[in-house]
């Protein structure tokens, strides 16, 4: 069974241009990484725990904020690892700076036997669909054009 994933991906209009809400990944290895590395606020479930309980949980695990609202289930995408990604939209607001996410810990610097804690989500922005495109880990571009379609845009 490949691994699954379920995230939430939080949209909203800024003078009538939707923008999407991506987090950007924690921890030494993601540091200078930009492109291609965002992600929407997502992680991994389990058999017992449904789609879009696993997003919700993930969500507030990763910003801080318990999403809540009319879900718009999207249709699951594979990424290049094999893993299923389940994915909800939601129109919402989240200011960035309010983002408070939870910890991981791992071995720093490396052979070091020392561990570090790292977020698991350093920071979060507002994007416009151009600009997430390049921003999005390819494999979830599908989703952002899910949710465009869905919507109704060109």
């Amino acid at each position: 069974m490949p691994k699954k994933s379920a995230g939430i991906l939080l949209y909203r209009f800024d003078s009538a241009a939707l923008q999407v809400f991506l987090v950007h990944p924690g921890g030494p290895f993601w540091k200078n990484k930009d492109l291609g590395s965002w992600s929407i606020p997502k992680g991994e479930f389990g058999d017992d725990e449904p789609p879009l309980d696993a997003a919700i949980r993930e969500f507030e695990e990763e910003t801080g904020l318990k999403p809540d609202g009319n879900f718009i289930a999207l249709t699951p995408v594979k990424m290049k690892s094999g893993k299923i990604i389940h994915c909800f939209a939601l129109l919402g607001d989240f200011n960035p700076s309010h983002l408070k996410s939870n910890t991981f810990s791992t071995e720093w610097p490396p052979r070091s036997g020392l561990k570090a804690d790292f977020p698991e989500v350093d920071k979060g922005e507002w994007f416009s669909l151009e600009d997430a495109m390049k921003k999005v880990n390819q494999s979830q571009m599908e989703l952002i054009n899910q949710l465009s379609a869905k919507l109704n845009l060109p």
